[in-house]
């Protein structure tokens, strides 16, 4: 059973920067669609960012240019480093991972059923 769990959420001022870590355990992420989503209280859970197993990399329309999403296979370690952040960032951030390898990634595939989330961590950003 994968297990994946978040760090390096905290609190930081408008214009900040924070980097999250999706570590993963029983899993190796090389073959596999992996992403971060985050949640904002009282919203919907949405997607921010994507990486597919040959790298290719999307983003949320709110996020793009502050935002990147990588990955070291070696480490089985999923990253999301975030700056410029606006206090519209302010949400609980978890990374999934699909369940299957795949060639195709996006946050609807991440979405379905089946696949494996963290607990998530704490992002919030003060004016």
């Amino acid at each position: 059973q994968a297990q994946l769990v978040e760090s390096g959420g905290g609190s930081v001022q408008t214009g900040g920067s924070l980097r999250l870590s999706c570590e993963g355990s029983g899993y190796t992420f090389s073959s596999y669609c992996m992403g971060w989503f985050r949640q904002a209280a009282g919203k919907e859970r949405e997607g921010v960012a994507t990486i597919a197993p040959d790298g290719r990399t999307m983003y949320a329309v709110s996020v793009q240019g502050r935002f990147t999403i990588s990955k070291d296979n070696v480490k089985n370690t999923l990253y999301l480093q975030m700056n410029s952040l606006k206090p519209e960032d302010t949400a609980m951030y978890y990374c999934a991972a699909s369940r299957y390898p795949r060639t195709v990634c996006g946050s609807a595939i991440l979405a379905g059923p089946g696949n494996y989330w963290g607990q998530g961590t704490q992002v919030t950003v003060s004016s």
